[in-house]
């Protein structure tokens, strides 16, 4: 069987990062119009969420937390959570296609092989945008973290995108340092926004 594996939210400050592998028929997927998660608006990813779940042979999806992603940036080892999270989901009978987070596609295919002892792994940059089962994955990781984020945004109020190029993220950031002493909850305190943030303030 064929899958496709992508995340969502490698970059933003604020909450988890998703991974998700879609396993099926790359037709079927192509069928119901699967596209990279950002070329889709949030109504569309919901929508077709709910066909990639009845349509998909297996889906499976890890959260990664920020307190781990923090610990792998300090240690510049990103990719290598990554790979390590992915490897968690992968089964030998299968075949992966994963969209690459490295410069390299055969250095991260490679350590996916590692990893997991599987050598039927294609590493690809823009995979979520050439491969329909990818497109799936990372149509389940968007959606799966936009529901985190809401859970979030309850307990702190809105702050934006959660992205460190959106202003009222920045914003929001700010005035709670300034306010509390400290950061909030869920945020990556490894991200050179924090940093700049509170070195900033505390010079005051």
């Amino acid at each position: 069987m064929i899958c496709g594996c992508d995340e969502a939210g490698r970059g933003p400050v604020i909450g988890p990062m998703v991974v998700a592998i879609v396993c099926g028929d790359s037709d079927s997927f192509k069928k119901i119009g699967v596209k990279d998660s950002k070329m889709l608006s949030e109504s569309k990813r919901e929508f077709l969420l709910e066909q990639i779940m009845n349509i998909a042979k297996s889906v499976e999806y890890v959260i990664v937390r920020e307190e781990e992603i923090d610990r792998a940036t300090y240690k510049k080892q990103l990719n290598l959570l990554e790979a390590v999270t992915i490897s968690s989901m992968i089964k030998q009978e299968n075949e992966y296609i994963v969209d690459c987070p490295d410069v390299n596609e055969e250095r991260f295919s490679r350590l996916l092989t590692e990893l997991s002892g599987n050598k039927k792994i294609i590493s690809r940059h823009k995979a979520d945008i050439d491969f329909p089962l990818v497109s799936a994955a990372s149509i389940v990781a968007k959606v799966l973290r936009e529901r985190e984020i809401s859970k979030i945004k309850e307990e702190l109020g809105d702050f934006g995108s959660g992205y460190p190029s959106d202003t009222r993220t920045v914003t929001f950031l700010r005035n709670y340092f300034m306010k509390n002493g400290r950061m909030p909850p869920h945020v990556r305190r490894s991200w050179k926004t924090i940093y700049s943030i509170t070195s900033k303030l505390e010079d005051f």
